[in-house]
């Protein structure tokens, strides 16, 4: 019992889990009993859902081809990649994450999806600084020249 409640704690705690599957059955959950019934669809926000997921999958796939390691930084890449999305901004997958969640708050107009998106968008950035120290003991001076030219989140902005 103990190690399948482990498992599914581990699930969880998961980062695309709760992004991409637990928090978008909860902001319809929510929005349902809000509403009493099926929830309306705003059809813009599922460019932002699409978007964001596409994002996320695709800059991740393109990460563990030419860098190695794993998702997350838990499996850190063996190289340092700073080609394809990652020429423009550091942090692509993570912001992936964020335009989805934008993309959920849009598409249901929920408030609770919106606090889950500011919430969330903290909580990258506090993780995108443990992952830069990381990166940075791990890639040293290369990594430093890399963080001077590109930007963390908005490609010439921020």
């Amino acid at each position: 019992m103990a190690t399948t409640w482990q498992a599914g704690l581990r699930w969880v705690k998961s980062t695309p889990n709760r992004t991409f599957l637990v928090f978008p059955l909860c902001v319809i959950a929510f929005e349902a009993a809000r509403q009493g019934g099926v929830p309306a669809i705003n059809p813009w926000g599922e460019i932002f859902l699409l978007w964001g997921y596409l994002q996320y999958r695709l800059v991740g796939r393109n990460r563990r081809a030419r860098g190695g390691g794993g998702p997350g930084i838990e499996t850190p890449p063996d190289r340092l990649v700073t080609v394809g999305a990652y020429r423009h901004l550091r942090n692509p997958m993570y912001l992936g994450h964020l335009i989805f969640m934008l993309g959920l708050a849009v598409t249901f107009s929920s408030w609770l999806a919106l606090a889950l998106l500011v919430f969330h968008a903290g909580w990258f950035h506090l993780r995108v600084l443990r992952d830069e120290r990381h990166l940075e003991s791990r890639f040293g001076e290369s990594y430093r020249l890399y963080k001077a030219r590109v930007k963390r989140w908005i490609p010439g902005v921020l």
